[in-house]
């Protein structure tokens, strides 16, 4: 194997020194025909074969079909051949390599629960439309783009911009439109294999898992095999008048631990400003931790670890023993397996009638990997657990520690319990995702003005998830409670099967575990439901004399009617109310709309004005959960002076109506209290002494919350256990709307032939954003900002003062905001640049090059009126999570043999420096000078290099070789990763390649 390992390293290697692969975007001059529609080549990566005709042209961001359709806002699109190039397995991956888009990465960090969703503008994945050939995929919060199989995509459209006014709700960032290839005569094989192939090097974060006892790889390693194969089969019958196709896909990938990487040899953290870096620790020891007395005073109790030399002693804990978390069980990549089935029908009866349907399916199992443990007894409640003071596992001195006088007698004492079983297998959580989105219409023309389109898609989303079953609370209790009896430890309740539980000495063999496992995994599911109707009519007005004097084409014009209805419905098992709380929910919203989009070409062909165009849009919505009616528009103008130069601006109100688990979480009221420290900061502290520290807060700043000056550092005010009362609920979530502006222009100099670029700026601004703000936001923000009432507001004190309030009595004082509300606003800005070029060399064969670059100017917000606009691009930590570098780009160069045979494509993957917040220099996201870092504040900008070699052997059979970040390169070291990336492996996984060099094979046979 190490031989092989070899020899693939030095193939891939050598094959840098080769040229690379086609574009990434296509760029469609305004006043031509849609550039991806009117490809003619073969394409690269595929057997050759000339593409059959796609009809009517479809265009992302409008309804309205005509052949020289150009769009005003700036659309990136990614060919098929762009996607072969990559071999990826899943759509995320394709889009992940998209500057416009906040990458994601599902397979590679251990708290995702396997679903893919894409955010455009890092604006999150609800103000992102997604849509297969036009239509929506399903609703917001059960969609999974996992969905769509890649070998079967023939392009996807990226609109950067609102388009709600064409679309509906939701498009506030964007759109995503996946074009499926339309139809398919004959038999087809697509197929992958891809394995990582990485050479260990010590780092920074293997020096500090040696530090701390914890082993790290070195050497090379080949694992991660991926498999993707599809089996596609179409016929044309009757003239080519129905078309049917269908295809059987199937995806998989085996699981890579942390333990296979040295930078993910343990999790490292650094818990002071420039202070030592250090192994994340864990009370979870594999000898097993004990704290006496009650879990509701934990502070004031010794903890102790048993002595790992067996001698039944304890050791205070963290003084001289190892209590490193070992995490390296957890996956760098997930184990994932998953199937995908659908087919699609035409059928012209006549020019004015066409039949259509399609229909897929999918279903992926993947898996969360914990280490198996008996839990603390906070996880179950406020109760500890009890042991007997004369349980014969404990000597004399572990005894008295525990029970004081009490020791050896039946008396028994509350404790706390956390044991590891390392020599066991990890428990798993499993994540079950199932989705069917079927659909299902009648479109034709009449006359040769006028086509319409009268369907509908269903759309149904399951997730089921069984949570790795974990010891009972009553369970764990009767295996602590052990008598002796005739010199054999057993179980003092004498329930059936009780095992006793030897927590107190180090390497207990884990039969016990077996009893205290309840045998009832918790288990919850989610299941979000769509039913989309459309009727949409496109009309060209210049058949009736409707045109401009000055212009060629007549204004065109499409009319449409939507109803929409979103569901939602969440169930859980007793066993997971039970560790989770909460309650099982149907929520439900119907959605009614109309609209109108109007293309109008007003000079054609004159001098100065090759093209002047007007579009506009107008939307009006209904949704049942709201009282108001909500309208959206666009205006958009394209003007090309000459052939070679177009000028284009894009004006939008967009729209984003909440969710319907955001309705239920703004509406429903629950109450709660929150441990920590949610304390009310207009409270004085208590001292160990009885004595009292002023409170935390000016009494400017408790006067914004409506505390009366006399009550202010009052002992009355302290919240019972430091936890005040949490509201969550209780509100209207209205929708959010966004303003969405773009300019930019079009080249394509006649005087370059084959080359277009664009450039384009953009600017989102959504006012009342929608949001989960927890208690913490209107806590910290109004201590902040000084009293500032938007914060404050979310305080609500009752008449004595007071933020602690029975929940059965739902008080409407007394008590900290929390939950999905309206807030201030959301900002985005910045510049697009996309570039296509093509250059024919006669018998030294064919360039292509392909390049698309974005520059963030703004990413970040406005947390309320008074507060400065939170600008986050290039910056990651304090409430900076989108992780948006202010450059990034991706360049493709392909070189093409002469006879198209041979390809070898090159592609460039820029990704720009990220600082930490703290270093930024500005005071709205934390760079204050008393924060600024002297040690890792920093991860430099990176550069991936993928080479894609293509073999089209004949019309039936294409071959393809592939290497993604051919050179190996190691992902930064971030510390604390898991506060920037929800990733424990050191680096941020959704920005950069964490596994390593990936190799892959392909081919594509035609029968």
């Amino acid at each position: 194997m190490s031989v092989l390992s070899h020899s693939v390293s030095v193939t891939a290697l050598a094959g840098a020194l080769l040229l690379a692969s086609p574009a990434l975007a296509q760029v469609a001059a305004p006043g031509d025909s849609d550039a991806a529609a009117q490809r003619s080549t073969a394409i690269a990566g595929e057997p050759i074969e000339t593409p059959a005709s796609t009809g009517d042209v479809v265009v992302t961001g409008s309804r309205i079909q005509r052949p020289n359709v150009a769009s005003a806002a700036p659309i990136t699109s990614v060919t098929a051949q762009d996607i072969r190039a990559q071999a990826p397995l899943n759509v995320e991956e394709v889009l992940n390599r998209l500057p416009q888009i906040a990458p994601d990465s599902q397979q590679n960090y251990q708290d995702s629960d396997g679903r893919q969703r894409i955010k455009l503008r890092s604006l999150g994945f609800e103000r992102t439309l997604v849509l297969i050939d036009g239509k929506r995929l399903g609703t917001q919060n059960g969609q999974d783009t996992g969905i769509i199989p890649p070998s079967l995509l023939e392009r996807v459209d990226v609109l950067t911009g609102g388009a709600s006014s064409v679309y509906g709700s939701d498009a506030v960032a964007g759109v995503v439109n996946f074009i499926l290839r339309p139809s398919f005569d004959g038999i087809r094989i697509d197929g992958n294999y891809s394995f990582y192939n990485h050479q260990n090097r010590d780092g920074t974060a293997s020096q500090v898992a040696r530090a701390s006892g914890l082993a790290s790889p070195r050497g090379l390693v080949n694992d991660g095999g991926r498999s993707d194969i599809t089996l596609t089969a179409g016929k044309k019958l009757f003239d080519d008048k129905l078309s049917l196709m269908g295809f059987v896909n199937y995806r998989q990938a085996n699981f890579v631990p942390y333990s296979a990487r040295s930078t993910s040899a343990c999790e490292v953290q650094q818990l002071s400003k420039d202070g030592p870096l250090s192994c994340a620790t864990t009370s979870y020891a594999p000898g097993g931790f004990v704290r006496p007395g009650n879990v509701s005073d934990p502070a004031s109790q010794p903890e102790f670890i048993n002595n790992p030399d067996g001698s039944r002693t304890f050791v205070p804990y963290g003084q001289g023993t190892s209590n490193a978390f070992d995490r390296r069980g957890y996956p760098l990549q997930r184990d994932m397996e998953r199937v995908n089935a659908g087919g699609f029908a035409t059928l012209t009866l006549a020019p004015e009638l066409e039949l259509y349907g399609s229909a897929i399916w999918f279903e992926d199992t993947s898996y969360n990997r914990y280490p198996t443990r008996v839990l603390s007894s906070s996880s179950y409640g406020n109760q500890p657990f009890q042991v007997n003071c004369n349980n014969p596992f404990l000597s004399a001195s572990q005894a008295s520690a525990l029970c004081g006088a009490a020791a050896g007698t039946t008396a028994l004492a509350p404790l706390d319990v956390r044991y590891r079983f390392d020599n066991l297998p990890y428990t798993l959580d499993e994540y079950v995702n199932r989705g069917l989105r079927a659909t299902a219409g009648v479109r034709g023309k009449v006359g040769t003005a006028w086509t319409y389109d009268v369907g509908g898609v269903y759309a149904r989303n399951t997730q089921d998830v069984s949570y790795g079953d974990i010891p009972d609370f009553a369970r764990v209790n009767n295996a602590l409670n052990v008598v002796n009896v005739n010199g054999t430890p057993t179980c003092a309740s004498g329930a059936a099967g009780c095992i006793p539980f030897d927590a107190f000495s180090a390497g207990n063999d884990g039969a016990v575990l077996n009893y205290l496992l309840a045998g009832n995994p918790a288990t919850t599911r989610g299941v979000g439901t769509l039913w989309d109707v459309t009727a949409n009519v496109t009309g060209d007005l210049g058949e009736y004399g409707i045109t401009s004097p000055f212009a060629d084409d007549g204004v065109a014009i499409a009319l449409g009617a939507e109803y929409r209805k979103d569901s939602y419905r969440a169930t859980a098992n007793e066993r997971f109310r039970q560790l989770n709380a909460g309650q099982d929910f149907d929520a439900s919203q119907d959605v009614w709309e109309s609209n109108i989009e109007v293309q109008a070409p007003l000079i054609q062909d004159k001098p100065f004005a090759h093209l002047l165009q007007a579009n506009g849009g107008f939307r009006v919505s209904k949704y049942s959960t709201n009282p108001d009616t909500f309208t959206t528009w666009k205006a958009e103008g394209l003007w090309a002076p000459v052939r070679d130069l177009t000028l284009r601006a894009s004006f939008n109100k967009a729209q984003r109506a909440p969710t319907v688990v955001e309705i239920r979480q703004a509406r429903n009221i629950s109450f709660g209290q929150q441990g920590g420290q949610r304390g009310d900061f207009c409270a004085p502290t208590r001292n160990a002494d009885g004595t009292f520290n002023p409170p935390a807060a000016s009494i400017d700043v408790c006067r914004a919350t409506g505390l009366s000056d006399a009550l202010y550092g009052s002992p009355t005010l302290i919240c019972p256990d430091n936890s005040c009362t949490i509201r969550s609920g209780g509100f209207t979530a209205d929708p959010e709307t966004a303003y969405t502006q773009t300019y930019g222009f079009v080249a394509r100099p006649s005087f370059v032939p084959g080359l277009t670029f664009s450039v384009d700026y953009y600017r989102i601004k959504i006012d009342n954003s929608l949001g989960y703000n927890d208690d913490n936001y209107y806590l910290d923000g109004c201590l902040r900002s000084g009293g500032d009432p938007f914060f404050c507001s979310g305080i609500v004190r009752d008449a004595n003062g007071t933020l602690f309030a029975s929940a059965a009595n739902n008080p409407t004082s007394g008590f900290i905001r929390a939950g999905t509300t309206n807030y201030y606003r959301s900002l985005a800005r910045g510049w697009d640049f996309q570039a296509q070029y093509t250059l024919d060399a006669g018998n030294a064969g064919r360039f292509d090059w392909g390049f698309t670059g974005s520059l963030t100017t703004l990413a970040g917000g406005q947390d309320s009126p008074i507060q400065p606009e939170r600008n986050c691009a290039g910056y990651y930590g304090n409430g900076c999570g989108q992780l948006i570098p202010k450059w990034s780009h991706g360049l493709r160069t392909t070189w093409s043999s002469p006879d198209r045979v041979f390809n070898a494509s090159l592609n460039w993957r820029h990704v720009g420096p990220l600082t930490n917040a703290n270093n930024s220099g500005d005071a709205a996201i934390g760079g204050t000078p008393d924060r600024v870092q002297q040690t890792y504040y920093r991860v430099d900008a990176q550069d991936y290099f993928d080479l894609a070699l293509t073999f089209n052997v004949n019309r039936q059979f294409a071959l393809r070789v592939i290497a993604n970040n051919l050179l190996d390169r190691v992902a930064p070291f971030v510390p604390n990763s898991y506060n920037i990336s929800l990733a424990r492996n050191n680096t941020i996984p959704q920005r950069y390649d964490s596994l390593g060099r990936q190799i892959a094979i392909g081919a594509t046979v035609t029968f």
